[in-house]
C-alpha cells in the first residue's frame, strides 16, 4: 500500500502542483533534480526530508515553506521531470483561446489554461500536468488530443482573468466623474494601472483571433459595451462595469495620443501597436453621448491587406474591362460604395498595380491607411486648412501623372478633378453612392456640368463585400425550381447543380462563413450613355442602359458568385438590398 498522502485521489492545487514522481515511473526524484540543478544542496534536501516526516506534505511544499527553493525551482524540476515544456506568464495568451466542450469553470478549477487548438490536437499550460484523472477529463470534454505543459498556478490564474474581472479586483475606488483637473489627473492615473493596460491590450489582442475589422467601445447606462465587428457583421463581447467605462475609455485615448480632458467634442487619432508578431494599425474615432464618450478603433491590418486586384474577388470579364480603364493616359474612374465597402483597398490595389517608377503618382488622403512604396501620399489636415481641394490646387503644381483622391466630398473637389482630368491625368478617387449610375448623378448635384462628366469620366466601379461561405463546414442542397427562377439564378447555375448555405462550425465560430469577398458593377461609359447624360437622364435609366450595354448588377455579379459556392443567396440578398439612388 502506498502511504495516505500519495493514495488519495484529490489533492489541493498546491499539492499536485508540487508533488514528486514515484519511484515507480523510473524518472528521478524531485530533490535529486533540485540538487543537479543547483537549486538545492544535499545537506538541505537531507533537512527538508526530515521536516516532511515530522510536517507531512509533499516535499515540493515543504521546500517552499521552508524558502530553501522558489515555486518557479519546483516548477522547473517538475517540468525536466515530467519532460513537458514548461509556459511562462509572458508566454500565456492574451485572450484565452475558447474550446468546445471546456466550462471555464472547470479550467479554474483544474488551474488549466488552453493555448492552441492545431492539427495536433489543444496544447493547454496545466498547474499539474501529472494528474491522469484530468488529462483523461480534458481528452474527452474537447474530444482531441492534449498537450500538457507546466505552468505556475498564479500565471494561470492570471491568464485566465477576463478583463472587466481584473479591473473588478482593484476595488470600487475609481469612483464617479468629477471636475477639473483633479479629474483629469485622476483619470491619467487609472489609464496608466495595470489592470487597465491588461484589459485594453486584451480587447485590442482579440481582433487576431476573432478576424475583426471594428472594436466599439460604447458606453450605456448599464457598462461598457464592448463589440467587434467580424465579416461586416457585429455582435457584443462583454460588458464592462460602468464605473470602470472612464479609464478604459481614457486608456485607448492615451494610446491614440487625444486629448483625454476633452470630453465634450468628437476627436480623432492612431494607435500603432504589434499583438501577436503583427502589426496593426487602429484608426481611432471618439465621439460623446448621454451616458459618455463612445469610442471606436477601426483596425488596419498591415499584414492581412491584399493589393491584389485578382485577389478581391473580380471576375475575370470585370477584371479585365476594369484593368482597361487603369491603362488609360487621363480621365476619371471612380469607385463607389458605403463606408467599409472596401473602396479604398480597392484604389491601394490599382494604384499597385502601376509602375511607380514609370509615373509620379500622388494621393491626397484622410486619413493616410497604408503607405505605399515610390507613391507620394499627402495627409489631409483641415485643422491647419489643408482640405482635399487646397492639396489638389498644389499637387498639380507637382506635375503628377496621376493623382488619387480619398473622397470627392465637396463641389471645389470634384471640379478641380474634372479640370486635371481634362489636362492629361488620371484621377481615382472614391464616391458613396449606391449604384455605378448615382455616381453620375452625384457629380451633378455637386455642381459639375453633364458635359464636363461626359468628357472627363470614364468608368465608375461599385462594389460590395459579401461574407464567403465556410469551407470547413458549408452544406449543399438542391434549390427548388421556382427559387432558381426568380432569384435569377438559373441564368448562372447548369441544371442540377447544388447551391451551398452556411452551417456553423468551430473553425467559423458557429457563424457559417469566414472571411469576405466582392461583388462589382463595372459602368463603362460609352456612346449611349454620354448621350443620355446630356440629356439629364436619372440614375434609373443610366443603369438600364449599362446593363444593355452588358453591365452586370452588384446581384447579378453575386448570384454568380453563389452559384460557384462561394457564398449563399441569403448574403447576397442581405448586401445588395440597397441598390437603389431614387
Amino acid at each position: 500500500m502506498f502511504p495516505a498522502r500519495y493514495a488519495r485521489p484529490v489533492m489541493s492545487q498546491t499539492e499536485i502542483l508540487i508533488s514528486p514522481v514515484s519511484d515507480a515511473s523510473g524518472r528521478p526524484r524531485l530533490g535529486e533534480i533540485l540538487v543537479s540543478l543547483g537549486k538545492l544542496s544535499p545537506r538541505d534536501l537531507d533537512r527538508a526530508l526530515s521536516a516532511q516526516q515530522e510536517m507531512g506534505g509533499l516535499l515540493g511544499q515543504v521546500l517552499s515553506r521552508l524558502g530553501l527553493v522558489s515555486e518557479v525551482d519546483v516548477v522547473q524540476a517538475l517540468a525536466r521531470q515530467l519532460d513537458v515544456p514548461w509556459v511562462t506568464a509572458d508566454q500565456l495568451p492574451a485572450v484565452v483561446p475558447e474550446v468546445p466542450g471546456l466550462l471555464p469553470e472547470f479550467l479554474r478549477a483544474h488551474a488549466i489554461c488552453p493555448l492552441r487548438v492545431d492539427d495536433t490536437g489543444l496544447a493547454v499550460a496545466m498547474a499539474h500536468p501529472q494528474d491522469a484523472f484530468v488529462l483523461k477529463a480534458l481528452r474527452l470534454s474537447a474530444g482531441m488530443p492534449v498537450r500538457p505543459c507546466i505552468a505556475l498556478e498564479s500565471d494561470i490564474e492570471k491568464a485566465l482573468t477576463t478583463p472587466a474581472e481584473a479591473v473588478e479586483e482593484e476595488g470600487d475606488d475609481w469612483g464617479g466623474e468629477g471636475d477639473g483637473s483633479d479629474f483629469v489627473e485622476h483619470l491619467k492615473d487609472l489609464a496608466s494601472e495595470a489592470p487597465v493596460i491588461r484589459m485594453v491590450s486584451a480587447i485590442i489582442g482579440r481582433v487576431t483571433d476573432l478576424r475583426a475589422s471594428d472594436i466599439h467601445l460604447e458606453p450605456f447606462d448599464d457598462g461598457l459595451h464592448v463589440r467587434y465587428r467580424v465579416d461586416g457583421v457585429i455582435s457584443t463581447a462583454e460588458v464592462i462595469p460602468p464605473r470602470h467605462s472612464a479609464a478604459v475609455n481614457s486608456r485607448v485615448k492615451l494610446m491614440a495620443h487625444l486629448d483625454i480632458a476633452e470630453r465634450r467634442l468628437p476627436q480623432d487619432g492612431r494607435i500603432k501597436t504589434r499583438v501577436k508578431g503583427r502589426e496593426l494599425d487602429l484608426r481611432v474615432s471618439t465621439v460623446p453621448t448621454v451616458h459618455g464618450e463612445s469610442v471606436v478603433m477601426r483596425v488596419l491590418d498591415r499584414s492581412s491587406v491584399r493589393f491584389s486586384l485578382e485577389d478581391m474577388g473580380f471576375a475575370p470579364d470585370t477584371l479585365e474591362r476594369f484593368n482597361a480603364l487603369l491603362a488609360r493616359p487621363h480621365g476619371i474612374l471612380l469607385v463607389t460604395g458605403p463606408t467599409g465597402s472596401g473602396k479604398t483597398t480597392t484604389l491601394y490595389a490599382a494604384l499597385s498595380k502601376i509602375d511607380a517608377d514609370a509615373h509620379k503618382i500622388i494621393t491626397v488622403e484622410e486619413p493616410v491607411e497604408y503607405q505605399l512604396e515610390g507613391i507620394n501620399q499627402i495627409q489631409v489636415h483641415a485643422q491647419i486648412g489643408l482640405s482635399f481641394a487646397r492639396a489638389l490646387r498644389s499637387i498639380l503644381r507637382q506635375d503628377p501623372d496621376i493623382i488619387m483622391i480619398g473622397e470627392m466630398r465637396d463641389t471645389e473637389t470634384a471640379q478641380i478633378a474634372v479640370q486635371s482630368a481634362l489636362t492629361g491625368h488620371l484621377v481615382l478617387s472614391t464616391l458613396h453612392t449606391n449604384t455605378a449610375a448615382g455616381a453620375v448623378v452625384r457629380l451633378t448635384d455637386m455642381g459639375v456640368e453633364r458635359y464636363l462628366i461626359t468628357s472627363s469620366v470614364n468608368g465608375v466601379l461599385s462594389q460590395r463585400l459579401v461574407r464567403r461561405l465556410c469551407a470547413q463546414c458549408r452544406e449543399p442542397y438542391q434549390p427548388e425550381p421556382g427559387l432558381l427562377q426568380t432569384s435569377g439564378l438559373a441564368r448562372f447555375m447548369a441544371p442540377g447543380a447544388p447551391l451551398y448555405r452556411a452551417v456553423g462550425c468551430d473553425h467559423c465560430r458557429g457563424s457559417g462563413y469566414s472571411g469576405r469577398t466582392g461583388v462589382h458593377e463595372l459602368l463603362t461609359l460609352d456612346d449611349a450613355l454620354r448621350r443620355a447624360i446630356l440629356e439629364g437622364a436619372d440614375a434609373s435609366r443610366l443603369h438600364q442602359l449599362a446593363q444593355a450595354g452588358g453591365m452586370l448588377s452588384l446581384y447579378e455579379d453575386g448570384l454568380r458568385k453563389v452559384a460557384a459556392g462561394e457564398t449563399s443567396l441569403d448574403e447576397v440578398l442581405r448586401v445588395t438590398e440597397d441598390q437603389s439612388d431614387a
